[in-house]
């Protein structure tokens, strides 16, 4: 049974993702919370698997959360929850240490596979959002210049970094470039590396701060 927390100020939303939960015979809701304040507790307490996370919050947002639970050491898998628009909560949130977003407008299906996908130990990357957050990161304002990196990557490693921002698996990318599972492993692993990142939302980003992507 897959344990989760959902945090919205919503009251309607939050009540809808409980029901739309409640409904998968593998998930149980075990913590709510209303603003970033109440969130901290509820997570501390329930320990859930997964989080589903607002970031538009009073008291201490989305991000505020991210962060103090890092400082912590006790982040869960998160999963923020965003609307079409809000690019710069979204790359502020993976930044942060959330491991993928959902649309608010989620089907329960979707909710499912989400929620399956990070107590798995998956990231949730949509194309469709990922893309268009990335050139809209390229165009912010940076608060400083990024460092170019003292090892550059090499076309396949940039095959490897291009499929992983489309939201491609492993074990898809390693069909699709006609590789071993495992070398697209390794290839990844080289690429974080290089980027000077563990996974691969933080690839994504710093990738789109050198303007790889």
């Amino acid at each position: 049974m897959i344990s989760v927390c959902v945090v919205d100020d919503q009251t309607l939303l939050r009540q809808g993702l409980c029901s739309l939960l409640a409904c998968l015979p593998d998930v149980q809701v075990v913590g709510e919370a209303q603003d970033g304040e109440e969130a901290l507790t509820v997570i501390a307490r329930s320990s859930p698997d997964v989080v589903l996370l607002d970031v538009r919050m009073p008291k201490l947002d989305g991000i505020g959360v991210l962060r103090e639970l890092t400082r912590r050491k006790c982040l869960p898998p998160t999963l923020i929850l965003t609307t079409f628009d809000d690019d710069r909560a979204l790359i502020e949130g993976l930044a942060a240490g959330a491991r993928g977003f959902l649309l608010k407008d989620v089907s329960a299906q979707q909710l499912g596979e989400a929620v399956r996908a990070l107590a798995s130990g998956r990231d949730l990357i949509q194309p469709t959002l990922t893309e268009r957050s990335l050139r809209r990161m390229a165009e912010l304002p940076k608060a400083f210049e990024a460092d170019p990196m003292p090892d550059p990557l090499t076309p396949r490693e940039k095959d490897v970094l291009r499929l992983m921002s489309a939201g491609y698996s492993n074990r898809e990318i390693a069909d699709l470039l006609d590789l071993s599972e495992g070398t697209v492993k390794n290839r990844a692993s080289t690429v974080f590396s290089k980027l000077g990142v563990r996974d691969r939302n933080r690839a994504l980003l710093r990738a789109a701060e050198l303007g790889i992507l």
